[in-house]
């Protein structure tokens, strides 16, 4: 009789990977349905995801604390599959019987106690396009393509890191995921040539490109270089213009203040497969250091 080789437990709980099937959107006047009304709304969100990040990240830019409350929900989902269970009402009561689980982000509407969306990306629209006002504008017309541009590049940096994780660096195809990984960073890196921002015609103001770029260099130096070798943390780490940006933003409240390193480290620990690697020990950025208390900084219009 053939053995059946053992299933290797599961993770605690893991990341969603499906689109979310809740994708309403804000619109521009009460025919819309759902139209910006101060205070109607809500957003739900953990800190120790990225995605819940970069809205909390934006949020404050758009200095949005009057008009659009916050819910902060644990670092750690407290259900199966990465849900939090004080959402599973909203979802029950926008979804009978919703088949996934109940994650963040979320943006609720106070006045039906439903969802209007969990799309992160249509969230993060919707709160520059109707909501902003005082902030930096965030997704100007002229430099959408160049924003597309760095949100790629960004997913680049992401999957080949996570992928050379995975692999090992006995995997002949763990160095292809790092040539990926390392082409991405210097097209970042040449970005930052003589600016402070990524993007050129914003008045010296953050993007949506800053806001994840800045997020994903967060990401990559708190989780992914935990399973990678300490040659390729040290390559990163040679891209100074890249981590003196990071470093630069942290110090900002509006990026800084949301930044919760332990609940990061208990969310990769809680939900991670994978073998810790040398790289581990190579801190790039000391994140506790950068954050620097201050008033919230708004740019001008």
């Amino acid at each position: 009789m053939t053995a059946t080789p053992a299933t290797p437990p599961a993770a605690p709980w893991a990341p969603r990977t499906a689109e979310p099937s809740l994708r309403g959107r804000i619109g521009g006047d009460a025919r819309s349905g759902h139209y910006a009304v101060a205070h109607r709304y809500r957003l739900h969100l953990s800190l120790s995801c990225p995605d819940c990040l970069r809205i909390a990240v934006t949020h404050s830019l758009l200095n949005l604390g009057e008009t659009l409350p916050v819910t902060l929900l644990p670092t750690v989902p407290d259900g199966p599959h990465g849900e939090h269970s004080a959402l599973r009402p909203l979802y029950e009561a926008s979804s009978h019987q919703h088949p996934g689980p109940a994650a963040a982000p979320v943006l609720s509407d106070g006045w039906t106690g439903r969802i209007v969306s969990a799309h992160a990306p249509d969230i993060l629209r919707d709160l520059a396009d109707r909501f902003g006002g005082e902030g930096p504008e965030l997704y100007p017309c002229h430099a959408r393509h160049d924003i597309g541009v760095v949100e790629g590049l960004c997913e680049d940096i992401n999957e080949a890191a996570q992928r050379a994780g995975r692999l090992g660096t006995d995997s002949p195809e763990y160095e292809v995921a790092l040539d990926t990984l390392f082409g991405a960073l210097e097209s970042l890196e040449r970005r930052l040539a003589g600016r402070d921002h990524l993007l050129e015609g914003t008045h010296d103001e953050p993007t949506f490109a800053d806001v994840r770029l800045w997020t994903t260099l967060v990401q990559l130096d708190t989780v992914h270089r935990c399973h990678l070798d300490a040659a390729a943390v040290h390559r990163i780490a040679d891209h100074r213009r890249l981590w003196s940006y990071a470093r630069r933003l942290a110090a900002l409240p509006a990026f800084g203040s949301h930044l919760d390193l332990e609940g990061i480290a208990r969310r990769h620990h809680a939900r991670c497969r994978g073998h810790e690697a040398a790289g581990a020990a190579v801190q790039i950025v000391d994140w506790a250091a950068a954050r620097r208390p201050g008033p919230v900084t708004l740019w001008p219009r």
